[in-house]
């Protein structure tokens, strides 16, 4: 049994001395030539860090869609990862180039669109080996981890899992875990023990989200079936990684104030509700239960934040 939680924290107001340096910066690793070409994958979750609150927003994504991805996303800066003839990354400078790029940065997002191949297991699990930058591991980076049969060894930091169910059985199988993972009776044990094995958060998606440390679990009421489309879950790997930048200890301090740290399991609690909420806010506005395109969503994320804020005068 885990502990059900069933209020989450507010998020602090906004400093109004703030600057982007203050907010955290968030490295994205995402995007595809290989095999196909997978672009809006990269710039939504770019996008979504930056609407969650993020000061800056850094990618890594393949050179032959560098620059579509940064026309996408003109906040961000990206660096260009090189690849072979037949589109696949070249492993090892794409390493020295994501080491280069997570000394800078408070939090990873990883998968969203990577597609497959050694290099793209070898970034993974370079990811979830950081000892001081938190990471969001979504999509092709999830399925990249899976494949390997000694994967739960390699989790070594402070990582948050965004499996949708077929990402999770995935996962679940290599470590022999057989809750099924779209059955509302056991989601709560399925994210609960994954999460366990692997001393990490498990972000179950699907209608009723489940969010697990192994130790507590909150499941998400909200949200709308408009959600149910691609790219969504991009968005929501790219509003937890922003959130993450912003909150997850150590915390950028302000000059004269002091921005509270949260901690990953509220942080990616608070990031599905946010996402909940924006998919409500667009069935609402547009009086529709499909046809949600996800850059919208990306679009509705500042007022869902902002709603789930302290005022000023709360706290005194």
């Amino acid at each position: 049994m885990f502990d059900r939680v069933d209020q989450l924290p507010l998020l602090p107001a906004r400093p109004t001395n703030g600057h982007k340096g203050s907010f955290g910066s968030v490295l994205v690793i995402a995007g595809c030539v290989h095999g196909r070409r997978m672009i809006g994958a990269a710039s939504l979750a770019a996008n979504a860090a930056a609407r969650g609150g993020a000061g800056l927003v850094r990618l890594l994504a393949p050179e032959p869609i560098c620059d579509t991805v940064v026309a996408a996303s003109m906040h961000a800066t990206a660096t260009a990862l090189p690849v072979g003839a037949d589109g696949a990354l070249d492993e090892q400078p794409a390493i020295q180039k994501f080491d280069a790029e997570t000394a800078l940065v408070q939090s990873l997002v990883i998968g969203p669109g990577m597609g497959d191949g050694r290099a793209v297991e070898s970034l993974s699990v370079r990811a979830v080996q950081q000892d001081l930058v938190p990471v969001v591991v979504d999509a092709d980076a999830l399925n990249a981890l899976a494949r390997l049969p000694d994967y739960a060894q390699e989790i070594r930091g402070r990582v948050v899992l965004t499996p949708h169910p077929g990402e999770y059985r995935r996962l679940a199988a290599t470590l022999g875990i057989r809750h099924d993972p779209t059955d509302s009776l056991q989601r709560e044990a399925a994210a609960g023990e994954l999460a366990q094995r692997l001393g990490c958060i498990v972000v179950l998606k699907g209608a009723g989200t489940v969010v697990s440390d192994g130790h507590r679990s909150w499941v998400c009421s909200r949200g709308h079936p408009c959600l149910a489309t691609g790219g969504t879950g991009d968005v929501l790997a790219g509003l937890i990684g922003g959130l993450i930048a912003q909150f997850a200890p150590p915390v950028i301090c302000v000059p004269g104030q002091i921005q509270p740290a949260i901690g990953l399991f509220e942080l990616a609690c608070i990031g599905v509700q946010a996402h909940a909420l924006a998919g409500e806010a667009w069935a609402d506005a547009s009086g529709a239960s499909a046809g949600l395109l996800p850059m919208e969503l990306c679009d509705l994320i500042p007022a869902s934040i902002e709603s789930m804020r302290a005022r000023c005068d709360d706290h005194g």
